[in-house]
């Protein structure tokens, strides 16, 4: 259960962790904070939530591409992926604070773009806000505003980057 004690724990750590630097320095959660082994998102709830086995470590308010609702199908589409993934590389000097890269397109996202024609698209991530935002703090908490990607505040973002590692699976639901 993730309490409001614990809340201030991880964003006291977190933020100690990227003013050092040392966010991407850990292979796994750092000691004291449980490591999610698996990640979900259900896109029409606009929700990312951590998992260890059945244990439930965090809810996370998320923005989407400007075209939610469908499962991506093409590079610029605009919409967010559908499917089973992985988590597979982190980024700390992104366009966006924070950035952990998602292994789409799959082989059967691969293969449904071939068979239209199309280039699948990729670069789909998890991340926070833009470094330089073109629109106020608000518009990113209230909008759909990425390309395909999985947008989450700076504070969220950092938990969920130290709550996860590489080769996890995260599944995005409709």
């Amino acid at each position: 259960m993730v309490t409001p004690s614990s809340h201030r724990v991880v964003g006291f750590l977190r933020t100690i962790l990227v003013i050092v630097g040392l966010g991407a320095a850990f292979p796994s959660a750092p000691a004291g904070i449980t490591a999610a082994d698996h990640v979900v998102v259900h896109k029409a709830a606009h929700k990312l939530y951590l998992y260890n086995g059945n244990q439930l470590l965090g809810e996370f308010k998320v923005a989407l591409g400007l075209s939610p609702v469908g499962t991506k199908e093409r590079e610029h589409d605009f919409r967010t992926p559908e499917g089973r993934y992985f988590l597979v590389r982190r980024n700390t000097r992104s366009d966006y604070f924070l950035s952990i890269q998602v292994s789409y397109p799959n082989k059967s996202d691969e293969l449904r773009a071939r068979k239209n024609r199309w280039a699948p698209g990729g670069s789909i991530m998890i991340h926070g806000f833009p470094n330089v935002p073109k629109h106020p703090a608000a518009y990113y908490s209230s909008n759909d505003w990425t390309d395909g990607c999985i947008a989450l505040s700076n504070s969220d973002m950092v938990e969920v980057w130290l709550r996860t590692q590489d080769n996890i699976p995260i599944d995005i639901l409709p």
